[in-house]
């Protein structure tokens, strides 16, 4: 205990970047479990019923459950059946534009973590490499004195750990949410591909009736 308060004495300029970034940690981490909760949807009961209203035609009570749904999977459904009412040649592209937009809100502030967790190692070691530089120094003013070494060293390793801990922490929780988001989007595409078969089937039915007249 005496070390780590002689450390938060003598390295302070060092420990508190890094006590800042853990508290942005914290604040991004509680901030996204609060957006992703928020945002949860089962994704396996809707896809059927809005499945049943595409094939009766009624875009209205696709509208409907989309809005019932709610959260980023509702909003882009939403979006999904407005783009499919009026532009479904363009469909797909107009789909991942709005997937993308979505994307975004889900990768907000997820940046902030993959920064700390590159940048906490190097500003711990930093901390580390400046007070084994001070130890030397004293040591050479001093004569040898393994008593100040040891405590020296010690506390200069105390930055590399806090350092090495948030920036474990940072990523852990960065590849956490990477992954939540991921589902995400293998959820838009979900959507994406129930939409494009009815749009492909559509064309189909085109096509032959057209044919039909041909003939």
């Amino acid at each position: 205990m005496d070390l780590l308060l002689q450390s938060i004495q003598m390295d302070w300029p060092v420990l508190t970047p890094i006590f800042v970034c853990s508290i942005l940690t914290i604040a991004v981490a509680l901030n996204r479990f609060a957006f992703y909760n928020k945002n949860k949807r089962d994704v396996v009961q809707f896809i059927p019923k809005l499945q049943k209203e595409l094939a009766r035609g009624r875009l209205e009570g696709a509208q409907a459950l989309s809005i019932q749904l709610g959260g980023v999977i509702g909003e882009v459904t939403e979006e999904a059946v407005r783009i499919f009412s009026e532009q479904k040649k363009g469909f797909s592209r107009s789909f991942d534009i709005a997937a993308s937009l979505a994307t975004r809100k889900l990768e907000s502030h997820l940046t902030i973590l993959g920064t700390i967790g590159g940048v906490c190692p190097f500003l711990g070691l930093f901390g580390t490499v400046v007070r084994i530089l001070y130890t030397f120094q004293d040591l050479a003013v001093q004569g040898n004195q393994s008593a100040a070494v040891a405590t020296g060293i010690g506390s200069a390793l105390i930055a590399t750990a806090f350092g090495l801990g948030v920036a474990i922490v940072a990523v852990i929780l960065y590849n956490s949410f990477q992954s939540i988001v991921k589902r995400y989007e293998d959820d838009f595409q979900l959507i994406k591909l129930l939409f494009l078969s009815f749009v492909d089937s559509e064309e189909e039915v085109a096509l032959n009736s057209q044919s039909n007249i041909s003939l």
